[in-house]
């Protein structure tokens, strides 16, 4: 809930100080959150965990959008998306870095005895760093350290 107030403030003050690009990232956020809220059902509210989940997902969007605009040879749209993408981290935790996330793996799984089951480990690995590191780092993490 505190996460949605903060964007609802931080839209009130993109639309006083007249930064477009800023007020269009967060009404489009604020549209994804409003969304969710309809598909939980009528007068729902969110979580902030399920906040971060809407925002998550927008991320994502902008990181795919950029790659395919570098593939496709539209740098001036992939920009855009990077611009887009820098508002949307502001709201999302830190993300933990390659090597840190390599330590939390290799201690996670020092306590897993069957590491022949990926999606198992890959469970038990998501269940600390949900949220903390991609989902993709982490398989290829786990994918290295147990072949």
């Amino acid at each position: 809930m505190e996460l949605q107030k903060k964007i609802s403030d931080d839209l009130k003050s993109a639309l006083k100080s007249g930064d477009q690009l800023r007020l269009g990232v967060l009404r489009m956020i604020n549209s994804a959150l409003q969304n969710k809220k309809i598909e939980k059902g009528r007068d729902a509210v969110l979580t902030d965990e399920e906040a971060l989940q809407v925002l998550a997902k927008e991320a994502k969007k902008r990181k795919e959008s950029i790659i395919a605009f570098e593939n496709g040879g539209r740098p001036e749209l992939a920009a855009g998306e990077k611009n887009e993408l820098v508002i949307i981290e502001e709201y999302l935790p830190k993300q933990m870095s390659r090597e840190d996330a390599v330590k939390e793996v290799e201690r996670i799984l020092a306590g897993i005895t069957d590491k022949s089951k990926f999606g198992l480990v890959m469970k038990e690995v998501m269940k600390e760093l949900k949220g903390k590191v991609d989902a993709a780092i982490i398989t290829e993490i786990i994918k290295e350290k147990i072949g």
